[in-house]
């Protein structure tokens, strides 16, 4: 997979805490995907569904969508993955 830097237009990458509510755009980067491909991911169950944040609590439509980054956790851990392989497969050509 490719890692693109300087990171995708929209990302904040000067934030001086650590947040838990993350942009599209964030989240994608923190799953370490393509923000087309974590709308995939979304689509399909594989990652969580965003959370509405209301700007004000009788407003519809001022608000900002966001991503739980501890249930973004929880979804890249239950992906499959080769994690409980005895073998590195870097070490094919190494012999």
């Amino acid at each position: 997979m490719t890692r693109h830097w300087p990171p995708t237009p929209g990302v904040n990458t000067a934030r001086p805490t650590p947040w838990r509510g993350l942009s599209r755009e964030e989240a994608a980067q923190y799953i370490g995907i393509s923000p087309t491909t974590f709308d995939e991911m979304v689509k399909d169950g594989r990652m969580p569904k965003p959370k509405r944040v209301r700007l004000d609590k009788d407003s519809e439509t001022r608000g900002r969508t966001i991503w739980d980054i501890r249930s973004l956790d929880l979804c890249f851990d239950a992906l499959a993955g080769d994690d409980e392989s005895d073998t590195n497969p870097f070490d094919d050509d190494a012999e």
